[in-house]
């Protein structure tokens, strides 16, 4: 019994440490992807990333176990696409140019069920910028309409979408992604009402 009692609470720890490593490897990964001059293409980017969240959260999973482990593992698994979004949202954009609006393009996005997003409308601004880059902006508001000018935060290496100036910021999504990992770490914590600390073998 003490020895059942000892493997769970490692496992429980260990559940535990997924929650912090898998958010804090997948910003590093998206960092590096979105700011190292040497960043792998943009498929091996996002094939690495995948590979990596499920790996986290796959091994969540398998620690922490039952009903416990899948919602943790949810969760795990938005507070790690968050924190790429953050990634994405801090990365250096050095360039800004004065572009002329040539087109707006709205399209409206439907939500999907009770607790879902709201809709959204999302807005694809076709460019005339110098040198050619970049060459559309995509937002859910209209930076200018048609005809007008609008100035561009962009990575001449495109390794980031551009931005309007001044717009990029991580704290949002940092801000959901720690919410999303703190429910995480409340359900990968807690205790079976019997006093087991949960395992694989969970219901």
């Amino acid at each position: 019994m003490a020895e059942d009692r000892r493997g769970g609470s490692a496992r429980r720890w260990a559940g535990l440490a997924t929650c912090a490593a898998g958010p804090a490897a997948l910003y590093g990964w998206a960092h590096w992807c979105f700011s190292a001059e040497a960043a792998p293409s943009g498929t091996l980017a996002l094939a690495g990333g995948a590979v990596l969240g499920a790996a986290v959260a796959g091994a969540h999973l398998l620690l922490v176990g039952g009903a416990r482990g899948v919602f943790g593992s949810l969760l795990l698994a938005l507070a790690m696409l968050a924190a790429v979004t953050a990634a994405d949202r801090a990365a250096a954009r050095p360039r800004t140019a004065v572009c002329t609006v040539r087109s707006v393009d709205s399209t409206p996005q439907d939500s999907f069920g009770e607790g879902a997003p709201r809709p959204r409308t999302l807005h694809r601004l076709t460019l005339d910028c110098p040198g050619g880059y970049p060459d559309v902006l995509e937002d859910d508001r209209i930076a200018a309409p048609a005809g007008e000018e609008v100035r561009v935060s962009f990575d001449p290496l495109r390794r980031v979408a551009p931005e309007v100036e001044g717009t990029a910021t991580p704290l949002v999504p940092a801000l959901w992604s720690a919410l999303f990992l703190a429910l995480a770490v409340l359900i990968a914590a807690s205790r079976r009402p019997d006093g087991g600390t949960g395992g694989p073998a969970d219901g």
